[in-house]
């Protein structure tokens, strides 16, 4: 079951802008279809009480509504029809809190979703130190992985159960293919682009979360807008490709746009599956693979060409 499901979300986020909420849905869509009267759908349909992976793939980032008053904060995301699953998250939440004191034996759930490896003089996972952590999205893929399999304890010290690592992974799997999740620049005091990796220290762009990205507003487009560069990336840019700019999409009309186009896409990747896209190996060493091989992957090509034209404006 773990390698179908892996194959599957693999495949798609490669395709699919697995960035923000719509990126993601578009992913779980896929993979529900294609792993549609599969005894993998039937494992996953049991672990997941119903919970489509097009709806599974949000609810890591949904639990981020619980860090500023905690999982009982009414006001927060909740999963009432749910019950069990809501408790396994309560319980992950906790055994994984935001905030000042985290650290590798008690990390926050938000370090499973990136990690920030230095863009300059791009290199693999693991030939360099900084901007890695024993709870990045490379070691939790593997460890969700190693959970499904039966090898890690469902009662580990993290409160990773079988559910929550189907669900950490349909998110996972898709914030793994988003360049600025697995990628960041660092600078000096001046500004100018280090390598941290060379005994040079410097400030991190946290994958981009540093950096501010307006849009100035002019006559044809009126609207402002403000963003860091990493939620430009997660959110509009998948929106764009998408449906359009707000300003090209009426108020009334984008909701029914957006459902037309996200039904496309998902019909077609389901109908379309890329060559030769299979990743060979121990899917426990594909969250290293997939993006750690140098300038050689399509991943730090696109940041790469990215981080080369922000420093030219």
């Amino acid at each position: 079951m773990t390698r179908w499901i892996i194959l599957t979300l693999s495949l798609l986020a490669v395709q699919a802008f697995a960035y923000g909420p719509l990126g993601h849905e578009i992913v779980g869509a896929i993979a529900d279809r294609k792993l549609a009267g599969t005894s993998t759908a039937e494992k996953i349909k049991t672990l997941l009480d119903g919970i489509p992976l097009e709806r599974a793939s949000l609810i890591a980032d949904d639990i981020k509504s619980w860090d500023k008053n905690g999982p009982d904060d009414r006001r927060g995301i909740h999963f009432l029809a749910h019950p069990a699953i809501e408790q396994q998250l309560r319980d992950f939440w906790k055994a994984n809190p935001p905030g000042p004191d985290a650290s590798d034996t008690t990390p926050s759930h938000h370090w499973m979703h990136y990690t920030d490896v230095p863009v300059l003089d791009a290199e693999k996972y693991g030939d360099g130190k900084t901007g890695r952590g024993n709870w990045d999205v490379v070691h939790t893929i593997p460890y969700c992985i190693g959970v499904l399999r039966g090898e890690i304890a469902e009662n580990n010290p993290r409160k990773i159960t079988k559910t929550i690592a189907v669900i950490l992974l349909a998110h996972c799997i898709g914030d793994i293919h988003q360049p600025l999740h697995v990628g960041a620049e660092y600078f000096n005091e001046a500004g100018e682009p280090i390598d941290p990796d060379r005994g040079v220290t410097g400030l991190g762009d946290e994958g981009g979360n540093a950096l501010s990205l307006v849009h100035n507003a002019t006559a044809e487009r009126p609207r402002h807008y403000y963003h860091s560069f990493h939620a430009y990336w997660d959110l509009d840019t998948v929106r764009n490709l998408t449906i359009g700019t707000p300003d090209e999409v009426p108020k009334a009309e984008r909701e029914s746009v957006y459902a037309l186009a996200k039904e496309k896409l998902i019909a077609n990747f389901v109908a379309n599956e890329p060559k030769n896209w299979r990743t060979p190996g121990d899917p426990k060493a594909w969250a290293e693979q997939c993006f750690c091989k140098g300038r050689s992957t399509r991943n730090w090509d696109r940041l790469s060409r990215l981080v080369n034209r922000r420093r030219r404006r």
